[in-house]
């Protein structure tokens, strides 16, 4: 793999008390692709494991959506290890949907098996939406689209358990 870029864009860092969600770094590659073609993982999630391929594309969209729209996902990791949990957060796929999605971003989670059963997913959720209930102090539109999206889903203001950074 090339030489790791320093992004352009910052990423947010959210913490928890077991988790921390950050941007993705191209070291995080291998432990996704993993994770996306596992077919445990993606039985429910398109029905497919992902091949290299696949999984490249989606790592990239995780960046763009940062860089492009001032939202996206993260990578989760243990605090306590260092390991790859999964990626959750806030993206804008452009789905033909019914209803329409059309500019409201979607918030999405995925967890590699390892970490199922242990309230990480639940944990890293309340740490998204708080993080962007924080983003959403700032004039950022973006943001106030996700709040608004959170809200419709039963998140009020006060949700969540990240402590951000």
């Amino acid at each position: 793999m090339p030489s790791p870029v320093r992004p352009a864009v910052q990423v947010p860092v959210l913490h928890t008390e077991r988790l921390k969600l950050r941007g993705h770094r191209l070291d995080d590659f291998i432990a996704s692709a993993a994770m996306w073609a596992d077919p445990n993982v993606t039985r429910h999630i398109g029905g497919q494991p992902l091949t290299e391929e696949e999984a490249w594309t989606k790592f990239l969209r995780y960046v763009g959506h940062w860089a492009l729209l001032g939202f996206g996902y993260w990578v989760v990791e243990e605090k306590a290890t260092g390991s790859f949990v999964g990626e959750i957060g806030f993206a804008d796929y452009k789905r033909d949907l019914e209803p329409s999605l059309h500019d409201k971003p979607e918030i999405g989670w995925v967890l590699a098996p390892r970490s199922h059963g242990k309230g990480y997913a639940t944990e890293a959720v309340r740490a998204a939406i708080a993080g962007v209930m924080r983003i959403s102090d700032q004039p950022r539109p973006p943001a106030s689209s996700i709040l608004r999206t959170s809200r419709r889903f039963g998140s009020p203001r006060n949700a969540g358990t990240g402590t951000g950074n």
